[in-house]
């Protein structure tokens, strides 16, 4: 089993050999068994179902909330020659109607879908007849209400092991907490207990915790000091412009990212700072999944995370070549206000989430008892600024309607122009024949265009124009022409997320709402920012306090973070005074005044903490107002 395990890691990746803990959860799928895998951010998590995968009958469904990353390793198993596709929101129907066919009936081997997704009778009906040999679960935290980034879709995960009891799972996530573990084993109907956990230490990871009022001087001093690449992270979309701006004025090569930028903006600035041409970028937390970029120095927050699951994973980006890196934490008593306010926030009144429904049903023109299935384009912003209501409470009451089943909403994601014949090629000739407008367009998508009789196929309609030499208008045009005569389906570019109504428009007093679910996820919430706290506060270790957190119990200082430098320093500090008074004592004796004006090291204050512990100690001595070095020391 070993040797074809690297076999495949040979042959389409080209690695010589696993990770820590990847090949022992290969093996473990490869028996069968359902298979919880907790492994740090850059661990190579997606090799543990791909590699089993390609040797199980049958194909892998891969569930991720994370689309971009789903397009990515589709992309990428193309290129080694794997048949892979992926379902996500923006395709048409008919589209996904195409793909879900060629999964029961093609060579694909490996189905990536949304979570959103499992809401589709279509989608679990058409996975009933496939030949499933794996049930791969990114992200499975999502699935707990007591993980960080709880995801109501993932509760439909049980339709898959109903639809397929015997096909195993396994679960993938980088954070989880003891009960995290539990519940993502419960609410997957695991048959027995297979956890495989790599240690939550990062052994290279010096975590600096800083109160700081200046936080842009301190920053750019850092940023100097550490040098190297880099991620700032702040709370929104005006900071990153910001900071950025900052940077540059102060001569460092930086750029900001955020989730409001069309994809061709965010890639072409992924681009430049993977390949270094920018130092730093300053970015949102919509930044950083999936991105394997191993020599960042430091990872630096500007604001407070909501949770330390956020934290570990985003402070994570640092060091993955294994080289010293710095993830920073910078505060004020402000920030922790703050962060609770926002907290506050996040749990609006029933009335306000009801309003959010109501709201919605008008900004689309549903009619009452309309709506049920029907897919939109969805811009939060517009929306919030159209019904002047605050972003934070409505993305809140946006989660608490998907909860209970009324709506779901997908992560925006760039899905290209796509294009497919409805006519065979022989009725497709002889409109060409008739028609001299169209023929030239017709001939380029056959001559660049593969297999577009068969399934929709990606077009860009700027290439076809700049080949056919003719505005781009025009191209757009008769596409959307060739659609009108019925000779083939043309689907527009789109950026936006998308808002499914689940079920009909209702009047928002008949509404129901889960509110004991909302006060227990308040509680949750509570608990998290409580722990917030609790390591912003530690006098310990940071490592400690994070392993900890996550249930490793763990008693070795890592030396390498704020406060083990500090005590270090302190031990240090603390040697050297005590030969300093002894040099001191020992040439005579001396009053508190005098001795603490002979001593060079430290300030009078740790002189006298020094002092105070000589004397508990009784290696000094104080008699009549004099101190003198006990002779048995």
């Amino acid at each position: 089993m070993e040797n074809k395990n690297l076999e495949i890691l040979k042959q389409y990746w080209g690695y010589e050999s696993f990770r820590p803990l990847q090949e022992d959860i290969i093996n473990s799928v490869l028996l069968g068994r359902d298979t919880l895998a907790l492994m740090p951010t850059g661990g190579g998590k997606s090799i543990c179902f791909q590699v089993p995968a390609l040797q199980l009958a049958g194909i892998c469904i891969v569930v991720s909330p994370l689309i971009a990353l789903m397009k990515d390793q589709v992309q990428n198993l193309r290129k080694k020659g794997i048949e892979a596709v992926a379902i996500i929101s923006g395709m048409s129907h008919r589209e996904v109607d195409i793909a879900l066919d060629n999964c029961v009936y093609g060579k694909v081997k490996f189905l990536y879908i949304a979570p959103e997704r499992l809401y589709n009778d279509l989608v679990l009906e058409r996975i009933r007849y496939m030949k499933v040999g794996l049930f791969a679960i990114d992200e499975a935290h999502c699935i707990s209400q007591w993980g960080y980034d709880f995801r109501p879709a993932y509760l439909e995960l049980a339709k898959l092991r109903r639809i397929h009891p015997n096909t195993p799972f396994l679960a993938l996530t980088a954070t989880a907490t003891p009960r995290v573990v539990d519940d993502i084993q419960d609410k997957l109907g695991f048959v027995g207990r297979q956890v495989f956990q790599q240690s939550f230490r990062r052994d290279n990871l010096a975590y600096i915790v800083l109160a700081e009022e200046d936080k842009m001087g301190r920053m750019l001093r850092m940023i100097h000091r550490i040098g190297g690449a880099g991620v700032i992270y702040v709370r929104n979309r005006r900071e990153t412009q910001e900071v950025s701006q900052f940077l540059i004025n102060h001569g460092v090569p930086a750029d900001f990212y955020h989730a409001g930028l069309d994809t061709q903006t965010r890639s072409q600035k992924q681009d430049s700072w993977m390949e270094n041409r920018i130092r730093v970028i300053v970015a949102t937390n919509a930044f950083g999944m999936g991105i394997d970029k191993p020599d960042v120095r430091f990872v630096l927050h500007l604001d407070l995370p909501d949770s330390l699951e956020a934290y570990y994973q985003e402070a994570g980006r640092a060091g993955r070549d294994g080289k010293k890196a710095f993830p920073v934490l910078m505060f004020h008593q402000a920030d922790r206000e703050k962060l609770w306010a926002n907290f506050e926030n996040s749990f609006p009144a029933i009335s306000f989430i009801q309003q959010v429904y109501h709201h919605l049903g008008n900004y689309f023109q549903l009619a009452y008892g309309a709506g049920q299935g029907l897919s939109f384009d969805f811009d939060v912003v517009d929306f919030c600024k159209r019904y002047q209501v605050d972003i934070l409470p409505t993305l809140s009451a946006l989660k608490f309607l998907e909860r209970d089943g009324w709506i779901s909403v997908s992560e925006a994601v760039f899905i290209p122009a796509r294009f497919k014949f409805e006519v065979d090629y022989q009725e497709l000739y002889k409109f060409q024949v008739q028609s001299a407008k169209y023929d030239p367009l017709i001939k380029l998508i056959l001559r660049t265009t593969g297999g577009v009789f068969d399934f929709y196929a990606s077009v860009n309609e700027y290439e076809l124009a700049k080949k056919l030499k003719i505005a781009y208008e025009k191209v757009i045009d008769m596409l959307q022409g060739l659609q009108k005569l019925e000779l083939a389906s043309y689907l527009p570019k789109t950026d936006a997320p998308q808002l499914t109504f689940r079920q009909a428009r209702v009047d928002y007093k008949h509404l129901f709402i889960d509110t004991a679910f909302i006060a227990e996820r308040k509680r949750i919430k509570e608990e998290q920012i409580k722990a917030m706290y609790t390591y912003l506060d530690t006098k310990d270790c940071r490592s400690i306090a994070l392993q900890t957190y996550f249930g490793e119990k763990v008693e070795t200082p890592c030396g390498v973070c704020d406060l083990c430098l500090t005590r270090q320093h302190r031990v240090d500090l603390h040697g050297k005074l005590t030969e300093e008074i002894k040099t001191a004592l020992l040439a005579g004796e001396k009053d508190v005044k005098e001795l603490v004006d002979l001593l060079t090291l430290g300030d009078d204050e740790t002189k006298l903490h020094v002092i105070r512990l000589l004397l508990d100690k009784e290696q000094i001595i104080l008699r009549d107002g004099k101190y003198s070095w006990n002779s048995q020391f």
